[in-house]
C-alpha cells in the first residue's frame, strides 16, 4: 500500500490506547465525539488516525483537531475535526469516524485500511495535522493520544495548545489559502481583528449612549485567557474587565449558563445598573449580552438579538455603498418569533430556517451574497461570497465611487476583517457588535428597544422510546405519530401569538419541547398542555406533566 506501515496502528492502540471492551458505541455528531474524559483517550488516538488520512485525501492540506467540550461541565472532554476550508467535517466522515471510533483493537488495522481502499488515499502523500485543546486539565493527555495517532501514520503536525475553537478554524483556513485569509498564528489572528476594529473606532471611542466600559464573563475557560491578550493589544480602545477566568470551567457561568437560567453568571464585580455584561462559553464559540437595569430586571439580548443587530448594520453599509446584493439570515425553530416578525416586516430581510446545529445554518448561509446566522444560544457568524467582497473592493477603488461610497465600502472591508467566516467565535463577534453599537451611539437598553421578545419556555419529557417521534421541516413539524401535529396545532391557537414544536433528543429517550406565547402565563400553560400530549402519545415513564390552572 505504501511505506507506511499499518501494523503500527494497532501496536499503539495495544500498548498505549487500548479500547476497553465494555465501552458502549459512541456517535459523531456536530459536537463532534463528546463525553467524560477518561472514555476518550483511545478515541482521541484514533481521531489523530483520522485527521491524517482525512489530510492525505486532500493532498497534505491541514486538518484540525480541536480537543473541547464547549460549554460542557468539567469532567467532560470532546473532539471534533476540521476540515481544510475552516469548516465542520464533512458528514461522510462523519460516518467514517464513527465506524472508526467503535470497532475493536483488534480490527482497527482492517478498518483503517477500508477507508484507505475505499477513499482511494495515497499514504505516500503528505499530511498535515493541526492540533489545539481549551483548558480543562486532562486535555494535554487526550492531545498526546491525538499525536500519537498522527505518528502511527507517519504524518506532519503542528501543536497550538491551549487556543479557542474558532482560532484553530481560523489557523486552518489561513495555511491551506497560504495567508490569503490571514496569518496561521494567534498573533495573526489578534492583529487582524484589533487593526480593524480600532480603525473603524477611531480616535472616540464614546459616542451617545454608548459607554466604553465592557463586563467579561471568559466562563473560565480559554476566551477568558485570549481577551487578556486581546486587552493588551487593544490598549484602551475597548475597557473591557475580565471575569471568571481561574475558576472551574463553565460552572455557574458562561453563555449557556446565563442564556439557560435567564441570570447573571457568578464571579461579576458588583456593577452600576445597565453596565454592559458578555457572557462566552467554554472555548468561546458562543457569545450573550445582558444587562440588570435599575429595578433589579435581568435582559438578555441573545444570538437571535445578535443576527438582527449586525443584519441591520451591514444592510446599512451595503445601501450606501450603492451596490445590490442579496442579504438573509438564518435561524433555527428556537429562534424567538419576535426576531423572526422583525427581520420580515422591519429589515425586510430574506430570512430562512434549517435544523438545529451550526453546519445546517451554514451550508444554507452560503447561498447569500452575504448571510448572517446565528443559533438563539449565541453562537454563529456572518460569510460573504467572493463575488461580494470584490464587488465591494471595486466600489471603493472605483474613480466613479463618491466619497460616501469609498467611506462605506471601506467600513464594509473594516468589517469583514473583524469576522471569523470559518465558524461562530465569540471575541470576533463581541467585537462586532461593539461596533455597531458604538457606530451607532446605543447601549443596551436602545438595542433591547427594536421588539419586545415573545415569552418562551423550553422543557424535555421523559419517554420509552423517542424514536416514536419523527419531524420534518426544520424540525418544526411533527409527523409521527399520526395525528400529533394537528392536536398541536389546535393547542396552539388557544393562545395569541402560540407556537409551538416538539423534535426528539439525539442522545437521550426525551421529547424536548419548546413554546411561546404572548403572555407568560400563557406560554406556562401551552408548554405543558404540548407535554402532556408528548407524554400521553408516547405512554411516557416518570412525572406526569402537571397543567397550570388557565387564567380566566
Amino acid at each position: 500500500m505504501s511505506s507506511v506501515n499499518l501494523r503500527t496502528v494497532y501496536a499503539f492502540a495495544r500498548e498505549m490506547h487500548s479500547k476497553n471492551a465494555n465501552i458502549g458505541p459512541i456517535q459523531y455528531g456536530t459536537a463532534g465525539f463528546r463525553t467524560l474524559h477518561d472514555r476518550l483517550e483511545y478515541v482521541m488516538y484514533r481521531m489523530g488516525l483520522l485527521a491524517t488520512l482525512r489530510s492525505r485525501s486532500f493532498s497534505g492540506s491541514a486538518i484540525g483537531v480541536m480537543i473541547t467540550a464547549s460549554h460542557n461541565p468539567e469532567s467532560d472532554n470532546g473532539v471534533k475535526l476540521i476540515d481544510p476550508m475552516g469548516e465542520m467535517l464533512e458528514k461522510s466522515w462523519e460516518d467514517i469516524a464513527t465506524d472508526l471510533v467503535n470497532v475493536s483493537d483488534d480490527d482497527l488495522e482492517a478498518e483503517v485500511t477500508k477507508i484507505v481502499k475505499c477513499q482511494e488515499i495515497d499514504m505516500n502523500a503528505n499530511a498535515n495535522v493541526y492540533i489545539g485543546w481549551d483548558t480543562r486539565y486532562h486535555s494535554p493527555v487526550l492531545s498526546r493520544a491525538v499525536m500519537n495517532g498522527v505518528i502511527a501514520l507517519k504524518g506532519n503536525m503542528k501543536e497550538y495548545g491551549i487556543v479557542t475553537t474558532p482560532m484553530l478554524h481560523y489557523f486552518v483556513y489561513s495555511h491551506n489559502v497560504k495567508g490569503a485569509y490571514g496569518v496561521p498564528t494567534e498573533a495573526g489572528y489578534i492583529n487582524k481583528l484589533v487593526t480593524a476594529f480600532k480603525q473603524l473606532r477611531g480616535d472616540n471611542y464614546e459616542n451617545g449612549n454608548y459607554k466604553n466600559h465592557l463586563l467579561f464573563d471568559g466562563a473560565n475557560g480559554v476566551g477568558s485567557l485570549k481577551m487578556l491578550a486581546f486587552n493588551r493589544k487593544l490598549e484602551g480602545a475597548l475597557q473591557c474587565v475580565v471575569c471568571n477566568s481561574n475558576g472551574k470551567i463553565n460552572y455557574e457561568c458562561g453563555a449557556d449558563f446565563v442564556k439557560t437560567n435567564q441570570k447573571p453568571p457568578t464571579g461579576l464585580p458588583i456593577a452600576p445598573a445597565n453596565t454592559r455584561c458578555v457572557s462566552v462559553d467554554g472555548d468561546a464559540d458562543r457569545v450573550v449580552y445582558f444587562f440588570i437595569d435599575e429595578d433589579g430586571k435581568f435582559h438578555l439580548l441573545d444570538g437571535d438579538r445578535i443576527a438582527t443587530l449586525i443584519a441591520s448594520y451591514l444592510m446599512k453599509l451595503v445601501s450606501e455603498c450603492g451596490v445590490k446584493l442579496n442579504l438573509g439570515i438564518v435561524q433555527t425553530a428556537y429562534a424567538n418569533g419576535a426576531s423572526t416578525d422583525y427581520i420580515k416586516n422591519e429589515l425586510n430581510v430574506n430570512v430562512a430556517c434549517t435544523p438545529t446545529g451550526v453546519k445546517h445554518l451554514h451550508h444554507k448561509a452560503i447561498e447569500y451574497d452575504i448571510g448572517v446566522y446565528f443559533e438563539a444560544n449565541g453562537h454563529g457568524t456572518v460569510v460573504f461570497n467572493q463575488q461580494t467582497k470584490d464587488l465591494i473592493s471595486k466600489t471603493l477603488n472605483s474613480d466613479d465611487s463618491t466619497d460616501d461610497q469609498k467611506q462605506a465600502s471601506n467600513d464594509l472591508i473594516l468589517a469583514i476583517d473583524i469576522i471569523n467566516e470559518t465558524v461562530g467565535d465569540a471575541i470576533s463577534d463581541m467585537l462586532l457588535v461593539e461596533t455597531i453599537l458604538h457606530s451607532k451611539g446605543w447601549d443596551l437598553k436602545d438595542w433591547l428597544a427594536t421588539y419586545d421578545d415573545l415569552p418562551n419556555l423550553q422543557q424535555k419529557v421523559k419517554v420509552k422510546d423517542r424514536n416514536v417521534f419523527e419531524t420534518t421541516d426544520a424540525k418544526r413539524v411533527c409527523v409521527k405519530p399520526e395525528g400529533m401535529q394537528d392536536q398541536i396545532n389546535m393547542l396552539v391557537k388557544k393562545y395569541k401569538r402560540g407556537r409551538a414544536f416538539v423534535r426528539p433528543s439525539g442522545t437521550e429517550d426525551v421529547v424536548r419541547v419548546y413554546a411561546e406565547a404572548a403572555d407568560a402565563e400563557d406560554v406556562k400553560c401551552l408548554a405543558a398542555e404540548i407535554s402532556m400530549l408528548v407524554y400521553d402519545m408516547a405512554n411516557g415513564v416518570g412525572e406526569r406533566p402537571v397543567i397550570p390552572q388557565q387564567k380566566l
